[in-house]
C-alpha cells in the first residue's frame, strides 16, 4: 500500500518562508510523479508543482513559479516544497500525490491536474497572514 504524509505547514507572516515535506513509503514504482496541490476553502483544489522521479524535471504553475521550489531526494523518498515570499493567498490545505508511470514533467501542465493522480496524503495547513 503506498502511503504519503506531509509535514511542515504552520502559521507564518506575508513574506515568510516555509520549507513543506512530503514522505512516501511502501513505493514500488519505477517510474512516476510526486505533484503538490492546495485547497483554500470554498475553492476548487488546485496543482502547484510536480516532479518527476526518473528525470528530476519539474513544473509549476503560473501563481508560484519563481516563489516556490520543488524538490527530491530519491534515497529517502522525500519530496519538498520551499516556499518563500509567502501572500496570504497562499493560505490552504497542502497535499502531495503520486502518479505512476510518468517519465517527465517537462512542460507537461497535466502534471498539475489533480485527477490524474492514483494517491494523497491528509495534507497539511498553511496559514499566511497579513
Amino acid at each position: 500500500e503506498v502511503q504519503l504524509v506531509e509535514s511542515g505547514g504552520g502559521l507564518v507572516q506575508a513574506g515568510g518562508s516555509l520549507r513543506l515535506s512530503c514522505a512516501v513509503s511502501v513505493f514500488t514504482f519505477d517510474d512516476y510523479a510526486i505533484g503538490w496541490f492546495r485547497q483554500a476553502p470554498g475553492k476548487e483544489r488546485e496543482g502547484v508543482s510536480c516532479i518527476s522521479n526518473d528525470d528530476g524535471s519539474t513544473y509549476y504553475s503560473d501563481s508560484v513559479k519563481d516563489r516556490f521550489t520543488i524538490s527530491s531526494d530519491n534515497a529517502k523518498k522525500m519530496v519538498y516544497l520551499r516556499m518563500n515570499s509567502l501572500k496570504p493567498e497562499d493560505t490552504a490545505v497542502y497535499y502531495c500525490a503520486v502518479v505512476e508511470g510518468v517519465t517527465t514533467v517537462q512542460a507537461q501542465p497535466m502534471c498539475l491536474i489533480h485527477l490524474v493522480y492514483d494517491y494523497w496524503g491528509p495534507g497539511t495547513q498553511v496559514t499566511v497572514s497579513s
